[in-house]
């Protein structure tokens, strides 16, 4: 079992809630609509796999850091 970074947020939400169209990826955070529906009920390994993912695209979108 993979141990959440610390210096890591809780959730890649960045509040940037728009999804791209025919894309189904969020603008802000790079999830999926899966991912955010299904979030609160993953466990520490599988919102591990998808912080990787979303950390080796490029997101979440930060302020110092265009969309």
């Amino acid at each position: 079992m993979s141990k959440r970074r610390q210096d890591r947020p809780a959730s890649p939400c960045v509040r940037i809630c728009r999804v791209t169209p025919g894309g189904g990826r969020c603008e802000g955070c790079g999830r999926s609509l899966e991912e955010i529906a299904a979030w609160s009920r993953l466990d520490e390994d599988a919102r591990e796999a998808v912080w990787q993912r979303l950390e080796a695209e490029g997101w979440p979108v930060t302020d110092d850091a265009p969309a």
